[in-house]
């Protein structure tokens, strides 16, 4: 294992008014080689549903394909688009069938239905639901941003700010994490819109955070 590429990782995922925000950064590493500094790890799974990756790049890969898949066929067949808890559910179960040899991810998947969903999915298929999560080796500093300035009222412009400071100090103290910030916005109108560069470029130099 120690040959395959990794992503020592930072991504986050939280709600605000009516809308799942989530980012994540772009560095890719193998051991402590930066193996590709503008790696995918915000990926959208449907209208309304986004998923965030961290650990093995081919794992993450494999299972973004077979979600995209599945909720295609889902919308496909039903003419509506599968809940987010279903799709969390569909995760963990693909999950839970290779425990005992299991993909070496960490991941996030959320959107918007009725409502905003955000939900962890551990290695063993463990699904679980929460206001604000973070997975990779960056994870404890975001922790520490978001539980000293998050709020459930949180506005969604004050949310996008929130989970760029947060990741932007991961990119401090994890070597693992770096380069570019990607962010993401879900919600009932809109649906998936993943923010420009410029956009973010701007809000970093707004917020005065080193890029």
């Amino acid at each position: 294992m120690t040959n395959e590429l990794h992503t020592g990782t930072t991504t986050v995922a939280i709600t605000a008014k009516d809308t799942v925000i989530m980012a994540t950064e772009r560095r890719v590493t193998m051991e402590n080689f930066i193996a590709h500094k503008d790696g995918k790890k915000l990926h959208q799974l449907d209208d309304h549903i986004a998923m965030t990756i961290a650990g093995l790049v081919g794992d993450a890969q494999v299972l973004v394909r077979y979600m995209q898949a599945e909720l295609q066929l889902f919308r496909l067949q039903r003419k509506v688009g599968m809940p987010v808890e279903a799709a969390s559910v569909l995760l963990s179960n693909i999950m839970n069938q290779t425990k005992f040899y299991p993909y070496m991810v960490q991941l996030l998947v959320g959107g918007y239905d009725t409502a905003p969903h955000i939900f962890s999915v551990d290695a063993a298929g463990g699904s679980v639901e929460d206001i604000y999560a973070s997975t990779g080796s960056g994870s404890p500093f975001v922790y520490g941003v978001l539980e000293s300035q998050y709020s459930r009222d949180i506005s969604v412009e004050d949310g996008i700010d929130l989970v760029i400071r947060a990741i932007s100090a991961a990119k401090q103290r994890d070597s693992a994490s770096g380069g570019m910030i990607d962010v993401a916005t879900i919600d009932g109108k809109t649906g998936f819109r993943q923010l420009s560069e410029d956009e973010v470029e701007s809000r970093i130099k707004k917020l005065k955070l080193k890029i």
